[in-house]
């Protein structure tokens, strides 16, 4: 019997020396092997980084209008780690947010992560829903998305943000710094159940500041609907607008077609979202001639009275040039030259001149160098050196051909001419929280005189000249149209393709408004004063409405 008891103790010895040497291999090998990886899963179940946001400024317009501001949201995030059944999860979470289950498993089962996003900037009241329900291992932080709530208007020029709240394009892009503001952060101490137990190295966000712009979203949303009606009554490819104060260089409206819904911002291709008025080039064709007028009254070689005799057709090294309507010869006065839009005319002038004067003339009006624009990417426009000329420049030149410019530069040297010879830096910025307004930048381009000749004929443009569709019932205006035949990629000019446009001042008397209007590519007819000066028209009437 007793050697019976002594052999059921040896076995229970053998037994429990079995179980405790399984015992020591296990917390051998979780020790050892496994340690690093339970340290991290311990430490994510019991710490937690949190990043506050902070919350990114509105844009006003200078009515005070909100056109860009944050709109609350949340951000939906997991502990892979701390999900039990991912795919279960994986179809619940897909559900309510409108997610496929198929991309969230893998994420959700990949128990080697600690962190992964379910969802950036989420609709708040679908998480709110995945809140209640209190599923383990997922976390929501309050967060923020960009809203435009005017949609299209000034889409081009607002830009858009990216899911993490940075400026990705536009003035959005321009002003990222002032806007952003700084995220905040905080270290949560967790109990074994979830529960917050402690908050460690809490430092705040700090909040953008509000920006207030020069555009006035009714001035913008009307050109935008005038130039969509432009460019489809032409057939155009595009249309671009612009309105400015001269006085000052603040910019009303800069308006680009066609546009696009800016909070749809990852669905619309890239040629869409450009500010063309500022990175997009152009021949500006008879709207620069007021550049050669300028310069030869400048230098005090004609006056606006000076008569010339002028042929229809002019030879200028191996090329033949010819005014736009076939005609006999004339005498024309420098002021006629401009009214009637004369090549042969403005070559002459530019004869006079000489190539050196003339290309000093173009380099002070501003082409060729950026204006300086409070906008990402502007180009400074394609002007050749005087001593980059070929014989035949002189005659391309002087009527705006073989010569780039932005519309911005177009409209900022008429400005000069409208502001007694003046030009402003044209900006779209009136004035960031906590700041004073920037300073404006003003330099002498004419002098009072010569703005105020410039001024007198190209009011005649518009009384009797190419303009007259640019006429407004009640006010004095003044302006010039342009053709300008496009570039084709050979370093020819393409069949067929004209780009059409009038640039205005009004009223003439006390300039209040300078409205440039490019049209590119139309249909049906060419020419600006009647494709381009319509639509001058009816922006500047309802603008000094």
């Amino acid at each position: 019997m007793s050697r019976l008891v002594n052999r059921r103790i040896r076995f229970l010895l053998a037994v429990l020396t079995v179980g405790f040497g399984g015992l020591f291999v296990r917390a051998a090998w979780l020790q050892g092997v496994r340690a690093q990886s339970l340290s991290r899963l311990g430490q994510t179940q019991h710490r937690e980084e949190v990043t506050l946001p902070a919350s990114r400024g509105t844009i006003f317009d200078r009515m005070g209008v909100r056109i860009a501001l944050g709109e609350r949201a949340t951000t939906v995030y997991a502990n892979p780690m701390q999900i039990e059944h991912p795919r279960r999860v994986a179809n619940e979470v897909a559900r309510v947010l409108g997610l496929d289950p198929e991309v969230l498993y893998p994420q959700l089962a990949d128990r080697s992560r600690g962190f992964v996003y379910i969802a950036r900037q989420a609709d708040a009241a679908r998480a709110a829903v995945l809140v209640r329900k209190k599923i383990p291992g997922l976390g929501f932080v309050t967060d923020e998305r960009r809203w435009y709530p005017q949609h299209s208007v000034g889409a081009q020029v607002l830009g858009y943000v990216g899911v993490d709240n940075r400026g990705l394009s536009g003035l959005e892009f321009e002003l990222d710094r002032e806007l952003a503001g700084a995220s905040g952060h905080q270290t949560l101490i967790k109990d074994p159940t979830g529960r917050v137990i402690d908050v460690v190295g809490d430092r705040p966000e700090v909040q953008g500041g509000d920006v207030t712009l020069t555009l006035d979203h009714t001035i913008q949303a009307n050109a935008e609907e005038v130039l969509r009606q432009t460019v489809r009554k032409w057939a155009a490819k595009s249309a671009t607008a612009i309105v400015l104060d001269p006085r000052t260089g603040a910019i009303l409206a800069m308006a680009v077609q066609p546009g696009y819904d800016a909070n749809r911002f990852p669905a619309v291709p890239g040629d869409l979202q450009r500010n063309r008025a500022v990175t997009d080039t152009y021949e500006p064709g008879s709207t620069f001639k007021v550049v050669t007028v300028a310069a030869a009254l400048s230098e005090k070689l004609v006056t606006p009275a000076t008569e010339f005799t002028l042929p229809y057709s002019i030879h200028v090294a191996d090329r033949v040039i010819h005014d736009a309507e076939p005609r006999g010869t004339v005498r024309y006065s420098v002021a006629q030259i401009l009214a009637h839009s004369s090549n042969i005319g403005a070559i002459t002038l530019a004869q006079l001149l000489g190539k050196e004067r003339l290309s000093s003339w173009i380099e002070r009006f501003g082409f060729g160098h950026k204006t300086g624009i409070d906008f990402p990417g502007e180009s400074p426009g394609i002007v050749l050196p005087a001593d980059k000329w070929s014989g035949s420049t002189i005659g391309n030149v002087p009527i705006g051909q073989g010569i780039a410019v932005t519309p911005v530069q177009m409209a900022a040297a008429y400005a000069a001419v409208a502001n007694r010879g003046i030009w402003s830096r044209p900006h779209l910025v009136d004035q960031i929280a906590g700041r004073g307004r920037p300073s404006l930048h003003r330099r002498r381009i004419v002098s009072p005189a010569v703005a105020a000749s410039l001024m007198t004929m190209l009011k005649d443009v518009v009384a009797e000249g190419t303009g007259m569709y640019a006429a407004i019932s009640g006010y004095a205006v003044a302006g010039k149209t342009g053709t300008a035949q496009k570039p084709d990629s050979h370093g020819g000019y393409a069949t067929g393709e004209y780009v059409a446009s009038f640039v205005g001042i009004v009223p003439a008397s006390r300039p209040r408004l300078v409205v440039l209007v490019t049209v590119d590519a139309p249909h049906g007819a060419i020419w600006g004063g009647v494709v381009a000066a319509p639509a001058f028209q009816q922006i500047a009437s309802f603008d000094l409405g």
